[in-house]
């Protein structure tokens, strides 16, 4: 690499609670001491699955003349102790000792920072609660203040299916690997590798069971939510500078405007981008992000040149032709600096009704199968489709708009809603129809209706509000809102606010059979827009941009059926791929999983998954570890399934079986 030269880089552990050691690495500049720091804290096994994080590392010492320090969490990598769930109380604990740790090292400034995408972002938020004095600033790239509503486990109190067969499921196999073998044996540990593997394997639960287990709001998914509440108490502890990076393609979108809301000291950066590193995500326009970080990082941590206390730029998407794979998503960047923007005002549509009309759907079970997964990422996890099929078989209003607006923040829907069984869920999606009817995809919201008033599945609800029976046929008043979006909206152009009772395979479909019903005169649409918005003063220097499609969807599969006479729809996905870790270690993953539901019984579902790791470790051999899932349900159970195996030159090393069921 370019910067290597400038780089001298040293392994350590550090001594945290309970006699564990947590493995860093060091990637410190050969120029004079001292310097700021810059700290990420992940699970995700830095000498192997994600040896190739080091390339920005390495950048912002070269470059930016920062000290880095990339740590393992505990139970991950090369660390000691057990990964017992994300984001758990001891893991603030550790992360403050490693800040003070570092902030006492002869080569450092006293000066730390956080950064992070997504698992890191998430604790970067965390620890800026927590009133470290060393921690100058943080940067959340791609991450959530609210693991509830707004994360992999569940969304509008409905839990999120295609997810299950990626995060939950790869991070069981994931944390039944082996530590490091060499770098563990300079941990000072008593035992060696192999037993700490099996250790593991005995020890790891999968972190599924435990989100299963809390359906519901509760103190569980308050730990480690910077949204703590609806006053958003947890936003102003956050005493240190945050730059927020987001993208209007990925699943942490919400934690934009909301967000900037509520703190004093912030920067945002909301681009088009999937879940991936915004130099190369899909679609661009993509920026150089890392540079965006250094000079942030800069600013608050070596007194560099200053930038205003808020600032916003943001990335205003316009209609453009829907494809699962877009390289570049047309649109322009504005700049806001507090939040609502004066510019930007209330905007509401409503339905036209000569009598007390209701619209009635016979819910599918399918519906929402033109925009798989709300995070989209790297292939398979692609971007909505031309949304006319669903909108075919939902409850459709729509509204022609004469002037060109720019529409930001989070839309709203009031209305009145029933349903003829005594569950139900209601999906509403907002979408662009073109003038050849092309209906894309702006944003989406979703509700379990038995959690009506239970915040933050309702967003206007109460803490700690106990979920509501729902009484068949009875009308029920409802506020929704949609997750935080941009778009243009174009004269001949038409918004469409789309309504169903199931998002599937987004989310897990309802327990019974229901018809969905809407009285017509009681629909509200609120949004929020604007004539113009200033221009971006600055330009971005541009990113490297995505991979070549045909390299990054080798060996990828996405793909649905339906059997008619099974009357069944499914999903399939399959991706993976190899790459080189630290000192000649050679990584393998393969991940596959299908998704099913019956279209004439929504509580008929399940999912099935298989994700796989391999590394093969020069002098130490091959060493696997394969993960499988089956959740099934019916009309009062989740059944799940899950088994983990693990093996050394084809040798077993380990397995664990777990079986469990779960009220719905």
């Amino acid at each position: 690499m370019p910067h290597d030269q400038n780089v001298s880089e040293q392994l350590v552990f550090i001594d945290v609670e309970g006699d564990v050691r947590v493995a860093a690495k060091l990637y410190l500049p050969t120029t004079e001491a001292p310097f700021a720091t810059l700290v990420e804290a992940l699970p995700y096994r830095q000498h192997d699955i994600t040896a190739s994080y080091a390339d920005s590392y390495r950048r912002f010492v070269g470059e930016g003349e920062f000290a880095v320090v990339r740590v393992d969490l505990r139970g991950t990598g090369a660390s000691g102790g057990v990964a017992e769930d994300e984001y758990p109380d001891i893991e603030r604990r550790d992360l403050r000792v490693v800040i003070e740790w570092i902030a006492a090292q002869p080569w450092s400034s006293g000066k730390v920072g956080l950064f992070g995408t997504s698992y890191s972002g998430f604790n970067s938020l965390h620890m800026a609660m927590e009133g470290v004095p060393q921690l100058g600033a943080v940067v959340a790239t791609y991450a959530t203040d609210d693991r509830y509503s707004d994360d992999v486990h569940y969304c509008g109190g409905v839990l999120r299916a295609i997810d299950l067969i990626d995060y939950p499921l790869y991070m069981i196999a994931m944390n039944g690997l082996p530590p490091t073998p060499a770098v563990w044996a300079q941990s000072g540990a008593a035992h060696d590798w192999l037993d700490e593997w099996r250790r593991r394997i005995a020890d790891n639960e999968p972190w599924l069971l435990e989100w299963l287990r809390h359906p519901l709001p509760d103190a569980t998914w308050r730990r480690g939510s910077v949204r703590l509440g609806p006053t958003n108490e947890g936003y102003r502890r956050m005493k240190c500078p945050v730059l927020l990076i987001a993208g209007w393609a990925d699943g942490y979108r919400n934690n934009t405007f909301r967000t900037i809301h509520e703190m004093p000291n912030w920067r945002l950066i909301a681009g088009p981008w999937s879940h991936k590193d915004p130099s190369t995500a899909r679609p661009g326009p993509n920026i150089d992000s890392d540079l965006e970080i250094m000079r942030f990082f800069d600013q608050h941590l070596r007194g560099g040149p200053r930038a205003t206390a808020r600032r916003g730029q943001i990335f205003v998407r316009r209609p453009t032709p829907p494809a699962p794979d877009l390289a570049v998503h047309d649109g322009h960047w504005i700049e806001v600096d507090t939040w609502p923007a004066i510019e930007v005002k209330e905007d509401p549509r409503r339905t036209r009704a000569d009598n007390d009309e209701v619209d009635e759907t016979d819910v599918p079970g399918d519906v929402g199968i033109m925009a798989w997964n709300s995070c989209a990422g790297a292939l398979p996890w692609g971007q909505p489709l031309d949304q006319r099929p669903d909108n075919a078989r939902s409850i459709t209003y729509d509204w022609l708009h004469k002037d060109e607006m720019i529409l930001l923040g989070n839309c709203e829907v009031t209305m009145q809603v029933r349903s003829s069984a005594a569950v139900g869920h209601i999906s509403v999606k907002l979408c662009d129809v073109a003038p050849d009817g092309t209906s894309t995809l702006i944003t989406r919201g979703m509700l379990d209706l038995t959690q009506r008033g239970v915040w933050p599945s309702d967003p206007y609800g109460e803490v700690g509000a106990a979920p509501a029976a729902v009484t068949p046929g009875e009308w029920m008043d409802l506020k929704l809102q949609f997750e935080a979006t941009t778009w243009t909206l174009l004269p001949g152009h038409r918004i469409r606010l789309a309504i169903a009772g199931t998002d599937w395979p987004n989310c897990w479909p309802a327990a019974q059979p229901f018809t969905l019903g809407v009285r017509r005169k009681s629909v509200r649409l609120v949004m929020w827009t604007a004539k113009s918005l200033p221009a971006a003063r600055d330009i971005f220097e541009p990113g490297r941009g995505p991979a070549d499609i045909a390299s990054e969807s080798k060996g990828v599969e996405w793909r649905y059926e339906h059997d008619v006479l099974a009357r069944e729809t499914r999903v399939h996905t399959r991706y993976g791929g190899d790459h080189e870790g630290t000192d000649g270690t050679r990584v393998t993953d393969a991940h596959e999983g299908s998704l099913g539901v019956s279209t004439i019984d929504l509580s008929r579902a399940w999912a099935v998954g298989r994700s796989r790791f391999e590394l093969t470790i020069p002098e130490f051999g091959t060493c696997t570890t394969e993960a499988t899932l089956n959740v099934r349900s019916d009309r009062e159970w989740f059944h799940v399934e899950i088994e983990l195996r693990a093996e050394r030159d084809g040798e077993p090393v380990g397995k664990r079986r777990w079986t469990e069921r779960f009220p719905r």
